[in-house]
């Protein structure tokens, strides 16, 4: 049985462990609103431009079309991944999920040649050991907060490729932020770009032709695809750390609690020893 030192250090062991932890959860939610209502502010331009784009490619010929580089669609024999994670842990299964998801599609995919872009110091740790085709690496982009520049540059580099048809197809895995308490883990193809059908169009005055539109409004859209991913994942990872460290807050509390009580125990068993001893030596002397 530990002796009462051994309980009182690990008790104020515990209740250290229990201010770190709810320091660090009331950081990230500070972090939570600000990331959050970077991610509201996306959402609508995300929209609109899905719906712009499907109004000029109804305004536009079939032929055109099919000749715009980013929505040519071949055999996905060359894939290229973009896997979204943290930088730091202690998210509880925020990181894990992603990168399952990631290997769960490598192994779908074995027969194709899969090509990794790994955005997140959680994701490249796990996949360097698992995966040798790894054509980009990103660990710096969430240290502070996500920048629109970080964004064009994976875009650009994916956008490059499929146009010089070195990948057939891009995919982008990462965690969407829902609520505080829940994230919504997606795979998506974001490459080549799919075209929303069935809308209803709207008039358009064009002062371009509509597939010159479309050429140069496709880039900016897989940018803000991206974009968007990692403000997503960004307040992801806040809600999920701060869930995690409420967690951990409150089960320091029943941890504290339950060594208080032992510690009572053994302290009422030592006091319990002594009267004895002193009641045994007491009727020892008469």
């Amino acid at each position: 049985m530990p002796s009462l030192i051994d309980i009182r250090r690990r008790i104020r062991s515990v209740k250290n462990m229990k201010q770190i932890t709810k320091a660090m959860k009331m950081v990230s939610a500070a972090k939570l609103r600000r990331a959050q209502d970077k991610v509201i502010a996306a959402r609508p331009y995300a929209q609109s431009m899905q719906r712009m784009l499907a109004n000029i490619a109804l305004a536009a010929k079939d032929e055109e079309i099919s000749q715009i580089p980013l929505l040519a669609k071949r055999e996905e024999k060359r894939i290229q991944l973009i896997v979204v994670t943290a930088d730091r842990g202690l998210a509880g299964a925020f990181n894990a999920n992603v990168n399952r998801a990631g290997l769960k599609f490598l192994q779908e995919h074995r027969e194709a040649d899969v090509a990794l872009e790994l955005v997140g110091r959680r994701g490249r740790d796990f996949f360097r050991k698992r995966h040798k085709n790894i054509t980009g690496e990103y660990a710096t982009f969430f240290q502070k907060h996500v920048r629109y520049e970080d964004a064009l540059e994976v875009a650009g580099k994916v956008i490059e490729r499929f146009e010089k048809a070195e990948i057939d197809a891009v995919y982008l895995v990462v965690n969407h932020f829902r609520n505080v308490v829940a994230s919504d883990l997606s795979l998506t193809r974001i490459l080549p770009v799919e075209l929303p059908e069935n809308r209803t169009p709207i008039d358009y005055i064009y002062e371009q032709p509509p597939h010159a539109l479309l050429r140069g409004l496709l880039p900016r859209y897989v940018q803000g695809q991206i974009y968007r991913a990692m403000l997503e994942s960004a307040a992801a990872e806040h809600a999920a750390r701060m869930t995690a460290m409420d967690a951990a807050t409150s089960n320091a509390g029943d941890v504290i609690d339950s060594l208080t009580l032992n510690m009572n125990r053994v302290r009422q068993a030592s006091i319990t020893r002594e009267i004895i001893e002193i009641v045994s030596g007491a009727a020892a002397l008469d």
